[in-house]
Parts: structure tokens; sequence; C-alpha cells
């Protein structure tokens, strides 16, 4: 089953964590990151997203970019803002949101489990998007954000998690999302080799992160073609990720809304609807359950059932496949929701408030609130080896990138 190790952990000094850590680079854009990081010299956008220190029009997949950030990390290092563990260490990982706390191992994962599929996966990667982390990580020489990973709970690990969180944090950040970053330090030789083994027959499921996983395979196969005689323990041939029990996890809803009708009014599209659904007026604005809709048109909520048997295959019978089969191709004319410019995906942490904004502001005509996909159905179609539609699945909170690199 799925390998674990153990890394010498780059991390920022103690006083400067909270500067540093910064959200993942694929949920920001450059606007937003530059922003963000507007008079803070130690903001990791700076090393993931380089672009913003860069003139104005710069693509973003230039090779000045990918230099402008390995600059810049070589200088956290050399001013000392970021230093390397001596030793190879694990860390845990504790976020805390809403009063709700979920614990991760910080480790380095086989892309070989990757490649023989002992890391499972849940969706397709963008071939853009894989090339460009593929050049930030060869370039920089370093995993600089994790993937966001977790296991099927089953009781065994439990104890040695708890155990484990007795070790007095080593950073202890509140985030302006409010979210709380706990970070600890795993330094006894006895616990390390006690989540090694107990990671020996466990399959590992990726959450969140597929094309920094991909990106780091895409890395780590291309050096081994350059290193003739590779044994495998290479740094190259590991990549960062975080290891969350399943049962801790909460899975966000990703919403949709759509700018027109399709050429329809809205008396036809109604009556196209109704031919597959039951159209519910004031409807709730989020679903009670999984296989049913919450609609917002023309100022009004309206809940949708389903008419229809519901296929028990893993991916068909999901509430994102459904409404794209049964509505939003046929009646909506939205073939690919992967390239379809008149379709927005709306995270669910903005709530049911932004489709009724963006719906009212007269931008788009009609949206829908989904019931969130759960964490058994995503081990399920991850098991039976089929990808999940285009975003399915908004997982908060998010991991802050910067806490831990893991070198090359």
């Amino acid at each position: 089953m799925a390998k674990i190790r153990n890394f010498k952990g780059l991390r920022p000094a103690k006083d400067l964590a909270a500067k540093i850590c910064e959200l993942p680079y694929d949920v920001v854009s450059s606007v937003e990151a530059k922003s963000i990081a507007k008079g803070n010299k130690y903001s990791f956008f700076h090393i993931s997203k380089p672009e913003i220190d860069l003139p104005k029009g710069t693509d973003v997949h230039d090779a000045s970019v990918y230099k402008s950030g390995k600059k810049t990390l070589d200088s956290f290092i050399k001013k000392g803002f970021m230093f390397q563990d001596e030793e190879s260490r694990f860390y845990l990982y504790s976020q805390v949101m809403d009063g709700r706390t979920q614990t991760g191992l910080v480790a380095c994962v086989s892309i070989d489990d990757y490649l023989e599929d002992r890391i499972k996966k849940h969706e397709l990667t963008r071939e853009d998007k894989e090339l460009d982390r593929t050049a930030h990580l060869d370039q920089l020489n370093a995993n600089t954000g994790p993937v966001f990973l977790f296991f099927h709970e089953d009781g065994t690990k439990k104890g040695l998690f708890e155990r484990t969180l007795e070790v007095k944090p080593e950073y202890d950040i509140t985030t302006d999302d409010g979210v709380r970053h706990i970070f600890r330090v795993i330094t006894d030789d006895q616990t390390i080799n006690e989540f090694v083994k107990a990671f020996s027959d466990t399959t590992l499921y990726i959450a969140d992160g597929h094309h920094r996983a991909a990106s780091a395979v895409r890395v780590g196969t291309e050096r081994r073609k350059k290193t003739p005689g590779y044994t495998g323990n290479e740094e190259f041939n590991w990549f960062l990720g975080v290891i969350f029990p399943h049962d801790q996890l909460r899975i966000m809803p990703y919403n949709r809304a759509v700018q027109d009708l399709n050429g329809m009014g809205k008396i036809e599209f109604f009556e196209k609807v109704a031919l597959s659904f039951t159209i519910s007026k004031s409807g709730p604005k989020t679903p009670y359950s999984v296989r049913s809709f919450s609609m917002y048109i023309d100022g009004e909520w309206f809940t949708l059932a389903p008419k229809f048997d519901v296929s028990s295959d893993p991916v068909e019978g999901l509430d994102v496949q459904i409404l794209q089969k049964k509505l939003l191709d046929p009646i909506l004319g939205i073939k690919d929701p992967r390239k379809d410019e008149r379709i927005e995906f709306i995270g669910g942490i903005r709530g049911a408030g932004e489709l009724e904004k963006l719906v009212n502001s007269g931008d788009f005509a009609v949206a829908f609130s989904m019931y969130p996909t759960t964490i058994e159905q995503l081990i399920e179609v991850s098991d039976s080896g089929k990808t999940m539609p285009p975003k399915s699945t908004w997982f908060e909170p998010k991991l802050r990138s910067g806490l831990v690199l893991h070198l090359l």
C-alpha cells in the first residue's frame, strides 16, 4: 500500500510564520495575490505566484516568472526568513474553523504510489495548469504547496494522532479568514516509525491538489530519466502532502450560475425543466439532501427533485452529474462546463447569497445551489477508477502554503 516518509522541512522562522503563509496559489488570481502581498515582503505569494513582482502584462508562464520565484525563495533562506530542519521529521497540521478541527500528518508520499494508483484520484488535470506547476516546481526545486490527502479512518490511527497532539505547537496562528492553524514538529523517532508502520497498509485519496500531485510526478519521472541508477530514495521520488482522517473533513458544495436561458423565456424554460424535475416554489436556498437542487431565478427560489430513477453508477448518481446531464446540457446548452464561458462555478464558502447577488445583478439568469458531494461518494468514485465531473467538491479550510516546504 502507500508509503510515507519523513523529510527535512523548510519552514518559516517562528516570528514570521503568520506573515509568510498564504492561501494556495490556485484559489486566488494574480491580481488578488498582488493586492494581498502588497506591503508584505514576507508573503509566500512572492514565491508561489511570482508574477506579482514582475511588470504588468508579463505572461504568467514566461520563464522569468519561475526564475523570480526561485530568486525569492533563495533570498528567504539566505536572510533567515526560512530555515531547513537538520533532521528528517514528520509534522502535524491542525486547522480550526467554525469550531471544527481537522488534523493531518505532513509527510512525503511516493510518486510510484501515485503512478500505480495506490494514491487515488477523482479529478482530471488540465495540461496547461499541470505544465505551469511543473515548470515552477522544477525551477524552484521544491514542493512549495502540499497536496491535500486523506485516508479512511477505521480507528486504528486515532490513538497515534491523539498522542501526537500533546506535542507543543511550533506555530499557532489565526489568519484573516478566522481559521486557526496549529503546526507541530514530530521529533521522536519512535513516533515517526509508528506513523510509517501505521500507514503501510493504507490507501490514500487526493482531496485537493491534483495538479500539484501530477506536476510533482512529472518532475520526478523526468529526473529519473536524467539520473541513471537512481535508488528511489532521492527526494524527487517523493512529494509533499498533508494526510487527514476522512471523518474530520468537510466538503462544501460547488454551486453553478448560468448567464442566460439559452434563448428561451422563463415560461419555456420552466416547461422544459418540468419534464424531468418536479418544481416547488419557495424552496430552501440550500438543498436538505442529495438529489435535490435549489434554483434561483427572477428573485425567487425553487426546489427541483428528479422525476426519473437515478443511476446507481458512482459518477452518474452524483448531483453535479444529474444537473449537467438532465438540465445544463440538454436545456441550457452547456455542453462542456470546463470550457463554456456562460457558466460560473461558485464555491460553497460564498453561500447562497452570492448566487442571489449574481442573478439580481442581471449578469446571470439562473443559479443552482447544490447539496455537497459526500466524502463516501468521493471514495466510491476514486475506488472505481473513475473521475468526477469538473467542480464537484470544495474543501474548506484550505491548506496554507509556506508553513513547510519539501526541497528536492
